[in-house]
């Protein structure tokens, strides 16, 4: 199965015509939430983002529509060029029955598998509200160059206390950061000595891997 999840980050004031683009695909859901840019201007060699607010556009699409939608966000929006924001491609292994393969796939082919060579992966840190700059500080002590910031909500009950020393109901914020496959381990392991269970961020990572991507610059 060819399904990938789409993420693209741009600033905010961009947001339209990137979900036009997806809406133009005929791509359903398109999915849109708020954040902002963590990366400061001396750590701009990786990504085109700064600490303005951001649009997080997302969506599933087939192999197929991918790699279109992909070429028109380079050719109409100029995301191939640093500074314009970030997209990329996460491959998805399963989804819930065939009714919603239907219906994230909008009933076309989806044969054949995602493509399994990951340069970027794409980490996700799920902390308390307002400690994102503790977070983002351990991970470019260990490389990482920027980020984006998304504000979230735990929904587990009052009641059933902390998880790993995060209230699970309380106000959340969401780090998103892409890094190169050999560095990931590096900025996790960083993030979770420093900002991690325990501290005031009670920062949890994961990654996930990503098929491809535009809008870096990629480091001599």
């Amino acid at each position: 199965m060819a399904l990938y999840y789409l993420i693209a980050v741009t600033d905010r004031a961009k947001h339209r015509p990137m979900a036009a683009l997806f809406d133009k695909a005929g791509l359903r859901p398109i999915l849109t939430n708020l954040g902002r840019g963590t990366a400061r201007s001396e750590h701009l060699a990786l990504y085109g983002l700064d600490s303005t607010e951001k649009a997080v556009v997302s969506t599933v699409a087939n192999d197929e529509d991918t790699a279109e939608l992909i070429r028109a966000a380079k050719e109409q929006l100029y995301m191939d060029i640093p500074g314009n924001g970030v997209m990329l491609a996460i491959p998805i292994k399963s989804v819930a029955g065939g009714r919603t393969l239907n219906q994230l796939s909008g009933g076309k082919d989806i044969g054949g598998k995602p493509k399994m060579e990951f340069k970027h992966e794409l980490i996700i840190a799920i902390l308390n509200e307002g400690q994102s700059d503790s977070v983002m500080n351990a991970a470019r002590e260990a490389g990482a160059t920027g980020g984006t910031v998304l504000h979230a909500k735990g929904t587990g009950s009052r009641e059933t206390g902390k998880f790993l020393s995060v209230s699970i109901a309380e106000e959340k914020d969401m780090v998103y950061i892409v890094a190169k496959a050999g560095e990931k381990a590096a900025i996790m392991r960083s993030i979770n000595e420093k900002a991690g269970p325990g501290t005031r961020a009670g920062a949890i990572c994961f990654s996930l891997p990503i098929s491809a991507v535009v809008g870096l610059r990629e480091n001599e």
